[in-house]
């Protein structure tokens, strides 16, 4: 579970975290970065369709200023995925609200 967040790093599991990363059900994928910096499309997201997610959360940083593309959006959609995009310290919450019910995984921009 995620247990704090504040502009540029998150705390999981008694690990602090200090750049984007991937939670997973079972792993993290830290140090996590994009194509282009602060939009997020589907090439991004390879290791997340990869584990066949039932819902996905996107953290847009803390001011919300990453993107989606709606390739993502549309990808969602079309495989059934519940896409919850917030500003990253909401983002978390919801996270943590669905992970025990839905198998989910976190997409986290830390900072802007």
């Amino acid at each position: 579970m995620i247990e704090s967040y504040s502009f540029g790093k998150i705390v999981i599991d008694g690990q602090a975290y200090t750049s984007d990363l991937i939670v997973f059900p079972n792993k993290i994928q830290s140090s996590w970065w994009r194509v282009t910096g602060h939009k997020l499309c589907l090439q991004d997201l390879e290791s997340v369709i990869k584990e066949e997610p039932e819902a996905l959360v996107v953290g847009t940083g803390f001011t919300g200023l990453m993107k989606v593309e709606e390739e993502v959006r549309t990808y969602a959609q079309e495989k059934g995925i519940t896409l919850v995009i917030e500003k990253t310290e909401k983002a978390t919450q919801s996270f943590n609200t669905l992970a025990p019910v839905k198998k989910t995984v976190g997409a986290f921009h830390l900072t802007c």
